[in-house]
């Protein structure tokens, strides 16, 4: 890749103001650096998600709306961690993939991202009507209004991610946003502060209320669970925190570059070293969702042995091994309150968490 260029290995929108700053140790670093750890979250994003759709399709028996909206997230998630490799290859030799596959790859990293963050804000409201409001939005958490959501959840994403592929053109080696000439200021900052308000604070903002509030009840829940339960909530909310917030802080940090806030060469490289760290953190986060969402399902943990034991009968030398193929549940992550259990605030079942 020529080193005068202004390395782009996703979506967000870089200054290419800078490229007068010799930067030659940060393309290098990036080089080395990139490809690694994108290949990492490649491999461990790929194999996580790819066993929450199996288990969540394989077990189509009675959907509820959270393993809907697990298995939205999970091909959100998909989305995102597919277009990693192109970007990794991206770093090290320049775009030489053609002109369509440049705004293609990117439209799947930008709705991956969006859909990725609202499938997280609606699984934390979802909870919290599940937990707070039981007795009222019981009925209405089915799976029909579980797909009517998702699909609105997906033309979100496309609509908030359009501005950040619609552009995106393969320009001799590099593939990077071609803004109209009256708009070359305007989109970046604008594309950038969509990712910092719509694409965290927002998601952010909504988890922290809903997980305060369903906090708030499992005090007065009676079931044995509800400190397991209180467990993941800060697991979810504290990891979403830790691993996207300093990525975020980067970004609006580069959207700062724009108005010439940072004129150092020092600073801008500086700037390279701190984007290229954080966004490999904040992409990892992508391969916890599995884990955080649905392998802390004791249901979803169940089927999935059963899924695996049952495929074990297939390579077994000593007969059918129906000792392997225990019952399968019927939805994968939440057991339902009954009635009697949603009579009261108190009596709620933890369990719709875990």
């Amino acid at each position: 890749m020529d080193e005068e260029m202004i390395e782009m290995t996703t979506g967000f929108v870089y200054d290419e103001s800078a490229a007068q700053c010799d930067q030659t140790d940060v393309y290098k670093f990036g080089k080395v650096y990139v490809p690694i750890l994108y290949s990492l979250v490649f491999i461990i994003g790929l194999l996580g998600n790819l066993l929450v759709v199996f288990t969540i399709v394989k077990g189509w028996q009675q959907k509820s709306v959270t393993d809907i909206f697990l298995l939205n997230l999970a091909i959100s998630d998909l989305l995102f961690v597919i277009s990693l490799p192109f970007w990794g290859y991206y770093t090290v030799w320049g775009w030489s993939l053609g002109n369509l596959s440049c705004p293609i790859v990117s439209s799947f990293y930008s709705i991956g991202f969006f859909g990725g963050m609202f499938f997280i804000t609606v699984i934390s409201i979802d909870r919290y009507l599940a937990i707070v409001h039981a007795t009222i939005f019981m009925k209405g958490r089915t799976a029909s209004h579980g797909f009517l959501t998702s699909l609105i959840v997906w033309v979100l994403a496309i609509l908030c991610a359009a501005p950040h592929f619609v552009f995106m053109q393969k320009l001799e080696n590099t593939c990077t946003s071609q803004y109209p000439q009256n708009l070359e200021d305007t989109w970046p900052v604008f594309c950038n502060l969509e990712i910092n308000i719509i694409g965290f604070l927002l998601p952010m903002g909504i988890m922290s209320i809903c997980y305060l509030r369903i906090i708030k009840t499992l005090f007065a829940c009676k079931n044995h669970r509800k400190r397991r339960a209180m467990r993941l909530i800060l697991q979810v909310v504290l990891v979403f925190f830790l691993f996207w917030t300093p990525h975020q802080v980067s970004i609006f940090l580069q959207t700062l570059k724009f108005f010439n806030m940072f004129e150092s060469c020092n600073i801008l490289r500086y700037l390279y070293y701190t984007m290229h760290a954080t966004e490999t953190l904040a992409f990892s986060h992508c391969c916890l969702n599995p884990i955080i969402y649905a392998f802390a399902s004791e249901k979803f943990r169940k089927y999935l042995c059963h899924l695996v034991l049952k495929s074990l009968s297939f390579i077994c030398f000593c007969g059918p091994c129906s000792h392997y193929h225990g019952r399968a549940p019927a939805s994968l992550t939440e057991n339902i309150p009954t009635s009697n259990q949603t009579q009261n605030t108190s009596d709620q079942d933890c369990s719709v968490l875990l």
